[in-house]
């Protein structure tokens, strides 16, 4: 559990913050993009993105914890219509907050905070079911491994250099890889 903030909350009471993260976040939906003081930016972030992770499942029980917070009902249908389906691959990080240049006037640092494009994510981290593993490993046991014999023919030259079709520059790179072979013995000679 995070420890709690000490002292004033982003200039009033826990109330008041609270207040004031709610509305910064149904304008972060309404906008897709607000410019705020970088510390509002700072703790809106994780609030929003809960918002958002809640609202990739469209859910009874997920709609009733979002209304506590986003009041308006289009927000929150355009929440749970396009944004949470639209990020429901990414696994998370799904606002983006950009320093810009202070406030004019008490020179507050400011910051832009958006939701970031939605892109499609493959599944990432799953490991496959025990029992999807336990049935493939009989299956690799019943073949046979393939022992390569030292003196059956082998497709590989010992060469690292590309193969030249036969054409008009063909004396030419052959004597671009005689000289490129020629060379290390020479060092070796030395």
């Amino acid at each position: 559990m995070p420890t709690p903030t000490k002292g004033p909350r982003l200039g009033g009471s826990p109330a008041h913050q609270r207040l004031i993260l709610a509305n910064l976040a149904q304008n972060l939906f309404e906008h897709g993009k607000i410019t705020t003081t970088e510390a509002k930016a700072r703790r809106l972030r994780p609030y929003a993105e809960s918002l958002i992770t809640k609202a990739k499942t469209d859910t009874v029980a997920n709609r009733r914890q979002v209304v506590k917070v986003i009041r308006d009902k289009s927000i929150l249908h355009t929440l749970f219509t396009e944004i949470g389906p639209a990020m429901a691959t990414r696994p998370g990080g799904y606002t983006r907050i950009t320093k810009v240049a202070p406030r004019k006037g008490d020179n507050a640092p400011m910051a832009v905070i958006e939701i970031v494009e939605a892109k499609e994510f493959g599944a990432q981290n799953q490991m496959p079911k025990k029992s999807a593993s336990r049935e493939a490993a009989p299956v690799e046991a019943e073949q046979t491994p393939v022992v390569a014999d030292e003196d059956a023919p082998s497709d590989d030259l010992g060469t690292d250099h590309d193969v030249v079709e036969a054409s008009e520059d063909a004396p030419a790179a052959a004597e671009t890889v005689e000289s490129s072979t020629d060379a290390p013995a020479e060092d070796d000679a030395k």
